[in-house]
Order: structure tokens, then sequence, then C-alpha cells
């Protein structure tokens, strides 16, 4: 792409919400006829908590039981649109759930 582009960037834990989110812009894109690309699948961010279940630190004796293992996943997407003001508007007012990030930056 040699002409200005937009990259927005999606992040979150709830990949229906991002992949709702990537086919809204991508409506938006076909409807005022600007090319896309994406959206791009970016590697899944994995956070890992391990906690012991008992305060005193004394266990059970039977290995792992008295492990929790708690995991959070964070799903990334990027979505590369041509450079429109009057689409770049809409995708601002675009409704984010709460615990999705999303960036725009032009290039």
């Amino acid at each position: 792409m040699n002409m200005e582009f937009a990259r927005v960037k999606i992040a979150g834990r709830n990949i229906k919400e991002l992949d709702q989110i990537c086919k809204d812009i991508k409506e938006i894109a076909d409807k005022y006829g600007i090319s896309t690309r994406g959206p791009i699948p970016l590697p899944t961010k994995k956070l890992k908590v391990t906690t012991m279940k008992t305060p005193c630190g004394d266990g059970t004796g039977h290995g792992n039981a008295t492990y929790d293992r708690w995991e959070m996943r964070i799903h990334k997407r990027i979505i590369d649109i041509g450079s429109n003001e009057r689409a770049l508007r809409q995708i601002v007012r675009i409704n984010i759930p709460e615990g999705v990030k999303i960036d725009i930056e032009l290039k």
C-alpha cells in the first residue's frame, strides 16, 4: 500500500466481541468503497497465575492438589484501512464493549 492508511489495532479477552467489531469495521469500509487488509490475527497472549489454595502453606500431600491455576487470554487483531475521513469517523462511533481496547493510528 503506497497510499496513506489507518491501522486499527483491537485487543480483548472475548474473541466473539473482537470478531463483531472487525465485521463492523469491514462493513463500514465496504460501504465507502475503501480497500482493507485483515483482520490479521496476532499471537494470543496468555497470562498465567498459580496460587496456593491453603493460606498456611502446608498443603495436602497430594502433589498438585494444593494449587489453583488461573489463565487469562488476550486476543489481538489488526485491520488496515485506506484513509478516508468520513469512514474513520464512522469507525470511531462503533459501540466498543467494556474490556476491549482499540487503537487507530494513521500511517
